[in-house]
């Protein structure tokens, strides 16, 4: 097959060309040319802005993608534009939308009043009744993360334009929390850093320490995708990706930990004894555990790379490029220590 790739130079997209390239397809990948020595150098590139995506459709049209895989979809005026870019030119269209779209991440978020939602979320749960999933202060700060990322963030128009169009079957993959290799939100981080610094406990609020979310390894993920756009049968489909086992906070710092060799103590103490840069805001009693069994029964999905070996690589990619801004405010261990004295 012909697979062209939009946005794939950035986290996923390396894992997910290296698979596909060696099953024997063809790939191109659409980008802004900041990140091209991560690519393999068979892939053709073409340069561009995603907000020009209509510039650049004589290219795509000599190209004659079997399928566009879209990593970086933001808004739905962005996933108009590519329907309409490759309606005549590509078979099919793959999209990454998020689980941010479900209803329990806006009760989560303090966004959706009511009921928490029960879980394991499906691809039927309900989705967030208000749009704009984050408030503007947050979508700016995500911004300088994720450079794609427009002022209309939201997953849930993207899903609705990109399946659609009739013409131009769609197929939406719903990420999770996304760890390994390359994670531009450093999630191991925080943990990694109190456990290289040294520091003999760890603390906990309690709803934090109990709080349970859907996760990926990058690696794994990437399979997600390659078998949705390998596979006609995931046409107009919609599929959640996670790990089968969602852990607690708690537990994916003893995941951590025994990963180090750090032998010290996680300590978990009440929210209200706890500094205030250690209390996660919102809604914690509503977990965000999603149910992967749709892709596995109808596609085969499997996670190539283990939980214990995607940790592994992950911490030895963090401790090599920890993040260039670091918060003294994250790490206040002074205020720390007093809530454990007290």
């Amino acid at each position: 097959m012909n697979i062209l790739v939009i946005g794939g130079s950035g986290f996923i997209g390396p894992f997910l060309i290296r698979q596909l390239q060696r099953r024997g397809h063809t790939l191109a990948v659409f980008h802004r040319g900041t990140n091209q020595s991560v690519l393999p150098p068979e892939v053709e590139h073409i340069t561009g802005d995603r907000r020009e995506l209509a510039r650049h459709k004589p290219s795509f049209a000599r190209l004659k993608p079997d399928v566009v895989i879209d990593l970086i979809l933001s808004s739905g005026r962005q996933a108009r534009a590519l329907v309409g870019t490759f309606r005549g030119i590509a078979r099919r269209l793959v999209a990454a939308s998020s689980m941010d779209v479900y209803r329990a991440v806006g009760v989560l978020h303090g966004s959706e009043p009511g009921e928490l939602e029960p879980l394991p979320l499906t691809e039927e749960s309900p989705l967030r009744t208000k749009l704009q999933t984050y408030p503007p202060e947050r979508v700016r700060m995500l911004q300088k993360v994720f450079g794609w990322l427009d002022d209309e963030y939201d997953k849930i128009p993207v899903e609705q334009e990109i399946l659609s169009d009739h013409e131009l079957p769609g197929t939406v993959l719903r990420l999770p929390m996304i760890y390994g290799p390359g994670d531009p939100l450093h999630r191991l981080f925080p943990l990694l850093k109190r456990m290289d610094d040294g520091r003999k406990k760890i603390l906990f609020a309690d709803d934090a320490a109990a709080w349970q979310g859907s996760r990926g390894y990058v690696e794994n993920v990437a399979q997600a995708l390659a078998l949705a756009a390998t596979d006609d049968r995931a046409a107009g489909k919609i599929y959640n990706v996670a790990e089968e086992q969602a852990f607690s906070e708690l537990e994916w710092a003893k995941s951590v930990a025994a990963q180090t060799g750090w032998h010290g103590e996680l300590i978990v103490l009440p929210r209200h004894q706890v500094p205030k840069h250690l209390i996660q805001p919102g809604n914690t009693a509503q977990h965000w555990v999603a149910s992967s069994q749709r892709i596995r029964s109808e596609l085969g999905y499997r996670e190539i790379v283990s939980q214990e070996e995607a940790m592994r690589r992950t911490i030895a990619w963090e401790r090599s490029h920890p993040p260039t801004e670091v918060s003294a405010e994250q790490f206040d261990y002074a205020a720390e220590d007093a809530a454990l004295a007290a």
